[in-house]
């Protein structure tokens, strides 16, 4: 029996805990909701202006490998598609075969066949179509685990920015280093909770409050290192839960629930548990009397447990990290996902 069929646990009031989410539905939705938003913003791109898409090398930990994909509205108002290629890319990050085919079979003509394309892949056609070929570029190919850690900008031939709508949950290149007033000054009244939450986690990322993305279910998601970190807003009662799938398609043993057991023992605040086959880490922070202060250190104590638990967890028992190439659970099967290879 499924956790959403059981009947036991809708009346423990258990349907609501981040572990009944369905993290490949959060993950597939967020990348439907950038796809949706790249095809409604390719057809208004003036003529002349690049839009520039990029797997941030600082989140990834790419480093000097910029995977990125690039779109240009033409003197016809036609729109022409590069993607990077090895020519492009330093050693070590190069891609594989398998993913240059991968390349091939989504649509792209090799490097240097479409004119105009350099050293790059390249093609041409309609917003939707591109739209989905890019997504999957980036994600299957490029290996972009979320589009949160996309970056991306438009300009014009002079380099001058141009305006376009948010890519879901993408982030402009000017909001990555903005300036936001310091956690200690964002206590502000006359604000509902999931607006100071909002405030609160987008100084932390050096966003823009207005432009910060939450997913169907209404979390935000942060990267930390290998690991990923939700902010989900209760209002009855007031309760903001911060919350990481620190491993899945783990098997639950019961050394894996006494190593859980006495981490929860020894952590000063919040719980790690499994169920159906993912181990999570939550802390929970009051709504009522809400203090920045407060989400802020949860945040940053989640962000840094996360993103060494599921280290130290894999390490020891397997399973799979939110962002870990080439992790493989104990069901995994030979067949690899093109991105790991990159």
């Amino acid at each position: 029996m499924s956790e959403l069929s059981n009947p036991h646990l809708a009346e423990a009031g258990l349907l609501d805990e981040p572990t009944t989410a369905d993290l490949h539905a959060k993950v597939t939705e967020a990348w439907r909701e950038f796809a949706r938003a790249l095809a409604a913003a390719l057809p208004t791109l003036p003529v002349g202006t690049e839009l520039e898409l990029a797997l941030d090398p600082t989140a990834s930990g790419t480093g000097s490998a910029v995977y990125g994909v690039s779109v240009e509205c033409v003197e016809d108002g036609s729109l022409q598609a590069r993607a990077v290629s090895n020519a492009n890319l330093p050693e070590g990050f190069r891609l594989e075969r398998t993913a240059i085919a991968a390349m091939v079979a989504l649509g792209w003509s090799p490097p240097g066949v479409l004119a105009g394309s350099r050293e790059n892949f390249g093609t041409t056609g309609a917003a939707d179509a591109l739209a989905g070929m890019i997504t999957r570029t980036l994600r299957d190919v490029y290996g972009a685990p979320h589009p949160a850690f996309l970056v991306y900008e438009a300009h014009d031939r002079e380099e001058e920015p141009v305006a376009i709508e948010p890519l879901g949950t993408a982030r402009h290149e000017s909001t990555v280093d903005a300036f936001l007033p310091s956690i200690d000054s964002l206590d502000a009244s006359g604000l509902d909770l999931a607006d100071r939450v909002r405030i609160v986690v987008s100084a932390m990322l050096k966003s823009d409050p207005d432009e910060l993305q939450v997913d169907g279910d209404g979390d935000i998601g942060i990267r930390a290192g290998s690991a990923m970190v939700f902010v989900r807003v209760r209002e009855n009662p007031p309760l903001i839960d911060v919350f990481s799938p620190v491993l899945t398609e783990i098997e639950p043993t019961e050394k894996l629930f006494v190593k859980l057991s006495d981490l929860t023992n020894r952590m000063p605040i919040g719980r790690l548990y499994c169920t159906a086959g993912t181990v999570w880490a939550s802390i929970p922070v009051f709504g009522r009397d809400f203090q920045a202060s407060h989400l802020a250190l949860a945040i940053q104590v989640m962000t840094g447990l996360a993103d060494e638990l599921d280290d130290r967890l894999h390490g020891e028992f397997g399973g799979k990290r939110f962002f870990g190439e080439g992790d493989k659970s104990a069901a995994s099967t030979p067949e690899a996902r093109i991105g790991q290879y990159l």
